[in-house]
């Protein structure tokens, strides 16, 4: 099987005539019966800003046209780093997360405020959030009628930009950074938790393994599949010290359901700088992992393994008309004939701003 990407790029959404037209951070899902759903942090002022919100996108013709966006979540945060997941059926889990009030106060407070004029009088209320409103974290919703109404909210654990992942066996594992405060925590490690009632309550399933002279920091925003073997491969975005030139995607495997990691190791595939890893099982048993390319020439890229990850294909180009870093979080997922879409956020033409877009290609038989 060869791999080849094709040129079928899409706008998901694109706002140009707006005070809010950035868009970041997404994730798609495909239902089976040929419903797309793709979720990113949109109707926004910038990058870091604190009016961003959790909106839904759908497509009954395999992404060739997607619906107006619906708000799934406006809160009085940031909603940040949106995943989605089809568990069957009509029920699908959104995750995000919001840092708290402090965050936006003290760290970006100024970047705030001289990167758009309107974002300063909203931070000039954030004093005033409920405390139970402003503490931030890691959060999922659950719906049950395809994406029309959606559950309540529970704080979750962990956080990664593309969600926990749905197991053979029905249950959800998430591999993520542990968040903000919450007691018991081991703030910015990376750690396994399993729920088996659809994410109504989390297991701590282990903390993984690091190198000790290496700080968690460097270990970021992972995501997880499980192989036909039943292993599960956690691929974990790896900064390095700042002044590593190429850093690369790290992994490591379960072959308990994920209480016990093998060490986490590099791999050869760099130049992923601040963009995570997405995996993705294609139906021919080729994994297939995308990302952004945070290195000129910027862009979208995707890497395919025959062998579970063992060794990655070169790196294969989805897009490279990226202007700037501010782009990626590439995720896929697979279409009823085989085919392949992947999201990511990205400049659109001439734009100084990423928009939602998407990229339609292939794995071919030769």
């Amino acid at each position: 099987m060869e791999f080849y990407a094709n040129t079928d790029q899409r706008k998901i959404y694109h706002n140009p005539d707006s005070f809010f037209p950035y868009c970041g951070w997404p994730s798609v899902c495909h239902d089976g019966e040929g419903v797309l759903y793709a979720v990113c942090s949109g109707i926004r002022a910038a990058h870091i800003c604190p009016f961003g919100k959790t909106l839904l996108f759908k497509s009954w013709d395999n992404g060739q046209t997607w619906s107006i966006p619906m708000v799934i979540n406006d809160t009085w945060l940031d909603d940040r780093d949106v995943g989605i997941l089809w568990l069957g059926g009509s029920t699908l889990l959104v995750s995000w997360f919001t840092h708290p009030t402090g965050v936006y106060l003290n760290k970006y407070g100024n970047a705030i405020r001289n990167g758009w004029k309107g974002s300063g009088g909203v931070l000039d209320q954030y004093p005033s959030i409920p405390e139970e409103h402003s503490r931030g974290g890691s959060f999922i919703r659950v719906s049950h009628d395809g994406g029309m109404t959606w559950g309540e909210t529970v704080q979750v654990p962990v956080s990664a930009p593309h969600g926990p992942i749905l197991r053979r066996d029905g249950s959800l594992l998430y591999l993520g950074k542990e968040m903000y405060a919450q007691d018991g925590l081991d703030k910015d490690c990376v750690a396994a938790y399993e729920s088996r009632d659809q994410g109504k309550t989390w297991e701590r399933l282990c903390i993984l393994d690091k190198q000790d002279d290496v700080p968690w920091v460097w270990y970021d925003e992972p995501h997880a599949i499980e192989l036909d073997d039943g292993r599960i491969l956690g691929s974990i975005r790896w900064e390095g010290a700042a002044d590593a030139p190429h850093p690369v995607i790290h992994q490591t495997y379960s072959a308990d359901g994920g209480r016990t990691w093998s060490e986490i190791v590099p791999t050869d595939i760099a130049g992923t700088r601040y963009t995570p890893p997405h995996l993705l099982r294609h139906s021919s048993g080729a994994l297939i992992l995308t990302f952004g390319r945070r290195e000129v020439p910027y862009g979208e890229r995707a890497v395919v393994s025959y062998d579970n990850g063992e060794t990655w294909t070169d790196e294969y180009i989805l897009n490279d008309s990226g202007k700037t870093i501010d782009l990626g979080y590439a995720a896929t997922t697979e279409l009823n004939d085989g085919s392949l879409l992947t999201v990511y956020y990205q400049a659109y033409g001439e734009d100084d701003f990423p928009s939602f877009l998407c990229t339609r290609w292939n794995l071919k038989n030769e």
